[in-house]
């Protein structure tokens, strides 16, 4: 995309950070870890949140409950264009978990359909329902790592 954000010294290419690449490089060249943390600290534009919903195939409202942003606070961050620290976190979270679940099932479609489906070994919860607190998400992970190496769940 075309649009750039001055985020304190960086610059954000939109969207980049949840598919974890390094702003303004070519594609494919990964952030560091405190390249990441610089872009949450900085709060991530808006249409990181839009591409992630696109991933998930979630209404907007939705991914937003996911990420504790209310209504009335996500119109703010619309017109903001910007999440705070915090959403930003939980964003990359849930970016995170479908980078993992696309990586163990396969495709985009079987990692929406498992995120969304009631998962038995998270008591009849959605992984993303799940994965809304950190240790949710690494229970989610285990899950997942569980499935890629074939132990029943």
């Amino acid at each position: 995309m075309d649009k750039k954000v001055k985020a304190d010294d960086l610059i954000i290419e939109e969207p980049a950070a949840i598919y974890g690449e390094k702003p303004g490089m070519p594609k494919g060249e990964a952030m560091g870890p405190g390249e990441t943390v610089a872009c949450i600290r900085a709060g991530l534009p808006m249409v990181e949140f839009e591409a992630l919903q696109a991933l998930l195939g979630l209404a907007a409202e939705e991914l937003a409950g996911h990420l504790g942003i209310s209504r009335s606070t996500l119109v703010r961050r619309r017109k903001g264009r910007r999440l705070d620290p915090q959403e930003s976190d939980r964003l990359l979270r849930y970016a995170r978990l479908y980078a993992r679940a696309k990586s163990t099932l396969g495709d985009e479609a079987a990692a929406q359909q498992w995120l969304k489906a009631p998962a038995r070994a998270l008591g009849y919860e959605s992984p993303l329902q799940f994965a809304e607190t950190e240790a949710g998400a690494r229970e989610v992970e285990n899950l997942l790592g569980r499935i890629e190496h074939g132990v029943f769940s």
